[in-house]
């Protein structure tokens, strides 16, 4: 089992309590629904808890919280000599380059993919461009680049694929997870990471990567001690700084924490945080001035709900000293967090009349070939065949069922 961070109390870390119950008391009142919250303080667990039927154990989803962790393997690789970030990006891809590549392509460096600031005018890997190609990186490199790069930002996961194909590209065949094993996930102790890939065995970079809620942290941590961990230096401290200050203005609403300014695939926030986020609220929080990570995961639609709850609650709650009885009354609360059990109504004549058969698609962007449905008394499998592939899973009926077979 991987090594655990410490842990102690909110009254040993100098956090409130109180601020922890206020927190949860208006994600509760939003309606948001989290899955996971860690709050580390000078590298120790001051709080933690997961609504059931999520648990410390359980890896989760973090969308684009992946990019994060591409930019770190694009900071190791230029430590390395492999890369430089004023490389261009055609330049790893002579042979995808048709005729004379326009001026802004040309133009296009590693560094604007870090920032977001590739001249794209939309995001240049959408779903129809992922399903339809086998090559991901040639349908990028085909597309128009209207700006010149560095002067817009555009939120782009295409950005963050073509980083991995370069790192993939540079380390010999590495892909990300591979090449992050030995140089960040075995020294920080995070085991059975996995990642997506692209048709071609290249991880999707923007997002796919899973892991617990404490391997977030973890990363967290490791960016707030500037890249040093157990004596032991896994990044350069100029890399930590450069990867989380801004690079390039994405707005100027001074009530939003997607305005802040965008790093090296980091966010910045309001009050002199950084972040990396995923959809859904996935989010490694860090707060240098309080020496403080805060990792979340979650499936919630307002995202700046929680960051708005971070601030309201967990930042005035630093170096405040509650009495014991709202840390027992804090500790009860994060033991018997849980949500709810989805509303469902049976219908046995219309499970009789869709159990068992298999139902075909007509040709779709998705590729889904078909699906099937078989109803059980307490549960229910599904299989649904996708390209070539075949794949099942089970659902509980009226209660909550692990299943890892998808």
């Amino acid at each position: 089992m991987a090594n655990r961070l410490p842990r102690s109390t909110p009254r040993e870390m100098n956090v409130s309590s109180f601020g922890v119950q206020c927190f949860l008391n208006q994600v509760q009142e939003k309606g948001l629904e989290l899955h996971s919250f860690m709050l580390l303080r000078n590298g120790t667990v001051a709080a933690e808890g997961w609504w059931a039927p999520y648990g410390p154990e359980h890896p989760h989803m973090l969308f684009s919280l992946s990019k994060s962790f591409t930019s770190t393997a694009v900071g190791l690789a230029e430590s390395e000599g492999l890369l430089s970030l004023d490389d261009r990006v055609i330049s790893f891809f002579p042979e995808l380059v048709q005729g004379n590549p326009s001026e802004h392509l040309y133009q296009m460096r590693i560094r604007h993919l870090l920032s977001m600031s590739t001249g794209h005018a939309r995001e240049s890997l959408d779903d129809a461009g992922r399903s339809l190609s086998e090559h991901w990186v040639k349908t990028i490199l085909q597309l128009p680049v209207e700006y010149e790069p560095g002067t817009r930002f555009v939120y782009n996961s295409g950005a963050s694929y073509l980083l991995s194909a370069i790192v993939q590209k540079v380390t010999g065949g590495l892909n990300l997870l591979d090449y992050l094993h030995p140089r960040l996930f075995e020294p920080l102790d995070i085991e059975g990471a996995t990642w997506e890939t692209c048709p071609r065995g290249i991880n999707t970079g923007g997002w796919g990567l899973s892991l617990t809620t404490e391997d977030i942290a973890k990363f967290g941590q490791l960016y707030l001690q500037k890249g040093s961990w157990n004596g032991r230096r896994l990044l350069s401290e100029d890399w930590v700084t450069r990867a989380t200050s801004a690079h390039i203005s994405n707005g100027d609403d001074p009530a939003s924490d997607w305005t802040q300014g965008y790093g090296y695939q980091f966010w910045r926030c309001r009050h002199e945080a950084f972040r990396g986020d995923g959809m859904f609220g996935q989010y490694c929080i860090v707060l240098p001035e309080h020496h403080a990570v805060i990792a979340i995961t979650s499936a919630v639609n307002d995202m700046q709900a929680v960051m708005d709850a971070v601030w309201d609650h967990l930042l005035p709650g630093f170096d405040t000293v509650d009495g014991i009885e709202d840390q027992l009354s804090l500790t009860d609360r994060l033991h018997s967090l849980s949500l709810p059990l989805p509303r469902y109504q049976s219908n046995p004549a219309l499970e009789a009349s869709i159990g068992g058969k298999r139902y075909v698609f007509e040709p779709n962007e998705e590729q889904i070939k078909a699906i099937a449905l078989d109803f059980q008394s307490d549960e229910v499998w599904i299989t649904l065949w996708e390209k070539d592939e075949e794949y099942s899973t089970t659902c509980g009926r009226g209660s909550w069922l692990f299943s890892d077979s998808w």
